[in-house]
């Protein structure tokens, strides 16, 4: 199980990049739908963007890789749906590259939710699971700090 530490993100981590995108999103919400099209549309471009689904053994932890391809991606996309925030996971996501934001800019995507739902908490932002709660006020004054 990953832990809740929160690893800071340093320029020399981002020297040897190796995506040129990270796209953090809850896969129930958007994987087999939207996410698709955006990484065949990326793939179509030539975009190196990485899959969490893709390149990993049976039985090989998610959480390192996950977090090593945060750290050596150029740019992050956001796909913030209806139950991204009630996921501890993809909270984390948010977390790690929001650590890493001033070295990469990123992209938010809102489907279906707006924008204000996400910034203002409200609607399926409003009440996340119990366990997220915590973490969600986190990443929301750490996401407010985060450079435009």
């Amino acid at each position: 199980m990953a832990s809740n530490t929160i690893i800071q993100c340093s320029p020399s981590t981002h020297t040897k990049r190796k995506y040129d995108v990270f796209v953090s999103f809850h896969g129930e919400d958007s994987h087999n739908n939207s996410t698709s099209f955006l990484f065949e549309a990326l793939r179509k471009k030539g975009i190196d963007a990485f899959r969490d689904d893709a390149g990993l053994n049976k039985g090989e932890s998610i959480a390192p890789k996950l977090l090593q391809a945060i750290e050596g991606s150029r740019l992050f996309i956001v796909v913030f749906s209806k139950y991204y925030a009630s996921s501890t996971w993809c909270l984390r996501e948010l977390t790690h590259i929001c650590n890493c934001i001033e070295i990469s800019p990123r992209l938010p995507i809102f489907y279906d939710v707006g924008p204000s739902e996400v910034r203002k908490q409200i609607g399926s932002y409003e009440k996340p699971l119990p366990n997220t709660k915590k973490v969600l006020v986190r990443i929301k004054r750490r996401w407010r700090n985060c450079k435009d």
